[in-house]
């Protein structure tokens, strides 16, 4: 039986029965789960189930010979049985760690289960790793075999994989890499043949002595502090993942004839838990890899579900201004009436009185003349948008969920196996929404958020001292600030290690203003500065696009460069606008006073993102500390 529902829950319209327990004399927020697992159930276990009720179920559509084609549930678990075979032969035992460095395709999908279906633990690497971070996974996961992807990632390999006499051809390195197989030369397809030998009943054997405690992958943090952690995710963490994203108001489009583009790298948690889900739901997956023709892949699908970091959506709805600013002034000045009309009727959306007939017949106005070809950007078919990794713009959200395209901000970290909270059920913009099913949170003494539940990690690999200070009485430390309202809503407000401190003993979460100064078209990147110093101040980067039409708009040749424009006054007065902006929301003494523009964006290429977009803050800050003593000494 379901808890009883709150008052403050139902004044706020939530219908998750969100309970609350005192914790050390502190709430804790517990959302029960709605489903159960049986003992021996994981995600190789459900697939197969699958495949054996539904075996002619479209699980994917995959290029093959210059053209897409179906694969079956059934055909999908017989082609991953003869890969697991071929890792067999080659000698991987249960509980060997397998690396995995691919871009998202199908094959990334099919190593996953085969691995497991080995007995294997998959070692997820993102394709645009470095060379060290690279050698640093394979070592410290004692990864005995690889699976690339290009000729580039196998050579970042090739002098980690053993001699024949067994010794590593690194000298002084502790790898245990005996082979690497390449998809782009038919590594797949030697697998296959390779495992011809091995006999079915013990792929069967190996998938049936699975236990839900056993390690099913070893994924690394993106390392934005220091060296990638390993964290242990267990086949149970794994499934009870896919149960409670299948089961949450979410899931609702988990059913066979869904439709989905999984294009985020599959190395990242959030990517892949998804993944994971709709294929075990049933749901019909495409891969799609170069995101900068991710539009054509949405035209050609149509997908009813889309994922993706909140920088996908800001890149949509810059580039819709764009185009219609480059369309003239009437258009431009359509555009923003447009925004402006969705943004106000998404806030009329949570008030009790909901959007007035005058902004509603305002609002049916600019579907026709705007809206819809947006929503044609996804496709024309998105039902649900979902988006995590880092915070989202409360304007943004606003403009999509105003065009019908309501994209859910989610929360999670690799330590709690993808998304612990989710917004859709009762979506409060701002939020990251509640515990999702079977989870927990509270905020500990230093206002940190911690989470408990079924997706929690195990700890870290080779790292007990980062397992005990972060993981406690089956409490994750997340080292995210915030703070949980009655209903349960959790809000972000920083990173404890990004808390800056100024020489007057002011403390500074950076993380809201960033956001607000970011939303303004020419920002690509705002990085606060002042630990230590007597006032705060903020790091600029600018987006190039938007730089290059706000040039041609005031006559300024496009070679004049970054540097040389850095103090054009108007240049300067746009940027002070949105560092203003955020200023009204803070007080005086945690108010910018300074800014600089770099010369430059940062980029993932210069090891100052990670994967997901999220800023390196140590790097940059040591990149480009003479830009910062400027600051201070001018």
């Amino acid at each position: 039986m379901s808890p009883p529902v709150t008052e403050a829950q139902q004044a706020s319209g939530t219908t998750v029965p969100i309970t609350v327990e005192d914790y050390q004399g502190a709430p804790a927020y517990f959302a029960p789960a709605r489903f159960e697992l049986a003992e021996d159930e994981n995600c190789l276990s459900a697939i197969r189930a699958l495949a054996k009720a539904s075996p002619h179920l479209v699980l994917f559509n995959r290029p093959a010979n210059y053209e897409w084609i179906n694969v079956t549930a059934r055909e999908f678990v017989e082609e991953v049985d003869e890969v697991a075979r071929g890792l067999v032969a080659q000698g991987v035992k249960p509980g060997d760690r397998v690396i995995l460095i691919s871009g998202t395709r199908y094959e990334w999908t099919l190593m996953d289960f085969a691995i497991w279906a080995a007995g294997g633990v998959v070692v997820p690497i993102y394709p645009s790793s470095s060379a060290s971070q690279v050698q640093w996974i394979v070592e410290d996961s004692g990864a005995v075999l690889a699976v690339t992807e290009t000729r580039e990632h196998t050579d970042l390999l090739e002098h980690l994989v053993l001699q024949s006499d067994g010794t590593p051809q690194l000298s002084g390195s502790p790898s245990q890499l005996r082979r690497v197989f390449e998809i782009n030369s038919a590594g797949v397809d030697t697998l296959r043949f390779e495992g011809r030998g091995v006999e079915e009943e013990e792929i069967t054997r190996r998938g049936e002595n699975l236990r839900q405690d056993d390690i099913a992958s070893i994924n690394y943090t993106s390392g934005t502090t220091g060296k990638p952690k390993g964290c242990m995710l267990t086949h149970y963490n794994w499934i009870f993942e896919v149960r409670a994203i299948l089961n949450d108001g979410i899931g609702a489009l988990g059913r066979p004839g869904t439709r989905i583009v999984t294009y985020l790298p599959l190395a990242h948690v959030l990517s892949r838990a998804v993944s994971l889900a709709v294929a075990i739901a049933g749901c019909t997956q495409a891969h799609w890899s170069d995101t900068s023709t991710l539009t054509t892949a949405l035209e050609r699908f149509r997908p009813q579900l889309v994922l993706g970091v909140p920088r996908v959506y800001e890149k949509v709805r810059a580039g819709a201004y764009r185009k219609a600013a480059d369309g003239g002034p009437i258009k431009e000045a359509l555009f923003k009436r447009a925004e402006a009309t969705a943004i106000e009727y998404s806030k009329a959306l949570d008030n009790p009185d909901g959007p007035s007939k005058l902004l509603q017949a305002r609002h049916r106005v600019y579907d026709r003349l705007v809206y819809k070809k947006l929503r044609a950007v996804f496709g024309g078919q998105v039902e649900v948008a979902i988006t995590g990794g880092s915070a989202m713009s409360s304007e943004v959200s606003h403009f999509f969920r105003g065009l019908g395209v309501p994209v859910y901000e989610g929360y999670g970290l690799t330590e709690t196996t993808a998304a612990c909270a989710i917004g859709f059920e009762h979506q409060v913009v701002g939020s990251v929404g509640q515990p999702m099913n079977g989870f927990g949170a509270r905020i500990n003494d230093a206002g940190e958020i911690c989470i408990t539940g079924g997706g929690v990690f195990t700890g870290y690999w080779n790292n007990e001292k980062a397992t005990s200070e972060e993981l406690i009485d089956g409490w994750f430390t997340t080292g995210d600030l915030g703070e949980i309202s009655e209903t349960g809503h959790i809000k972000i407000t920083g990173r404890k290690k990004d808390l800056i401190v100024t020489a007057g003993g002011k403390n500074i979460s950076p993380g809201p203003m960033e956001e607000i100064i970011r939303e303004h078209p020419l920002v690509s990147q705002a990085l606060m500065v002042g630990d230590g110093k007597p006032f705060p101040a903020v790091l600029v980067t600018l987006d190039e696009e938007q730089l290059t039409r706000w040039k041609l708009d005031r006559n300024i040749p496009a070679s004049r460069s970054i540097a040389e424009l850095a103090t054009d006054r108007a240049l300067q007065g746009e940027i002070q606008d949105a560092i203003n902006l955020a200023n009204s929301t803070v007080s005086r003494a945690e108010q910018i006073k300074k800014f600089r523009i770099l010369d430059r964006d940062l980029t993932e290429e210069d090891n100052e993102l990670t994967p997901t977009m999220k800023v390196k803050r140590n790097v940059v800050f040591e990149r480009f500390a003479e830009d910062i003593d400027k600051i201070y000494t001018r």
